[in-house]
């Protein structure tokens, strides 16, 4: 993983011949991210965010509006920057939007300008962690499956691009309305309460802890962001009913994920097709400059 998909010839990278290969081979391109997980097309020449924006619609995959707390700013069409938290922050371990009703299948990313050091992207196959866990944690993980988890985080009024997870309400629910906001994060299974300083606590509950979805080989996918938001500054996951997550299984689980992690190193011009139902992936810190946009659909 990924699988590399390169130009047939050195005279054949050019944008126009991958688009004519995408639009004759669509099924196959389809099938081929959800038998690998995650495909890596290399050594074209996508330049700029209207490059890879042709190349997403070429499939007319269903876009999908980012709900979440990084900090984005719409590019074009179709088009997002990645996490615009500090290039100094690791981002987590994440299945992207997984605690929203109506999360993206696929992920794709484009680098528009690789990092001199760091930023690399590394993932991981979701399903490995769940039997893991089950190996080490069997009573604790279907206990928690049995309850579920619910979670909460705070969002500030506007985006604060000081921290990875500082995306404003606004921003997220398309509103400056405070009765509107609550109506679309309903419809998002989200429950809001208004904070004396204009941010917002979210709670959302009760989520499972995996999920199997159809064409992954029945495989048990690690479908939650405990680790992420557990016992963190601006959020918290526990059991639905309340009951604290036991630590040293938190813990544990960290590590397991990262022991999983793949590897991935950017080149100018890649462009990076993800599975979300099966991997969860990451962004390690990085120098200046890092510009990597992003695309979601279903």
């Amino acid at each position: 993983m990924p699988l590399v998909l390169q130009p047939p010839e050195p005279n054949k990278g050019d944008l126009e011949s991958l688009l004519f290969a995408l639009k004759e081979n669509k099924d196959w391109f389809e099938q081929m991210i959800i038998n690998n997980s995650a495909v890596l097309l290399r050594g074209y020449n996508v330049e700029k965010a209207e490059d890879f924006n042709e190349i997403i619609e070429i499939f007319g995959w269903e876009e999908i509006h980012y709900v979440g707390p990084a900090p984005r700013t719409h590019v074009y069409k179709r088009v997002l920057t990645a996490n615009e938290g500090p290039l100094s922050e690791f981002i987590y371990y994440h299945h992207e939007m997984v605690l929203i009703k109506e999360c993206p299948n696929k992920v794709i990313f484009f680098c528009e300008i690789p990092p001199p050091e760091g930023g690399e992207t590394p993932f991981v196959p979701s399903f490995r962690v769940t039997e893991r866990m089950l190996e080490e944690f069997p009573e604790a993980v279907e206990k928690i499956e049995e309850k579920g988890i619910k979670y909460t985080f705070t969002a500030p009024s506007k985006n604060d691009t000081s921290s990875m997870r500082g995306r404003g309400w606004e921003n997220t629910f398309g509103t400056s309305d405070c009765a509107e906001a609550e109506r679309r994060a309903n419809a998002l299974g989200m429950d809001l309460e208004w904070l004396p300083n204009g941010a917002v606590q979210a709670t959302l509950g009760s989520r499972s802890l995996t999920k199997v979805f159809d064409g992954r080989k029945g495989r048990r996918m690690w479908f939650n962001t405990v680790v992420g938001m557990h016992g963190k500054e601006h959020s918290s996951a526990m059991m639905a009913d309340g009951t604290e997550l036991p630590e040293h299984v938190v813990k544990r689980c960290e590590e397991i994920i990262e022991e999983e992690s793949i590897q991935f190193k950017w080149e100018k011009g890649d462009v990076l097709f993800f599975d979300n139902m099966a991997l969860l992936h990451a962004r390690r810190p990085s120098l200046p400059p890092r510009r990597v946009l992003v695309a979601i659909t279903k």
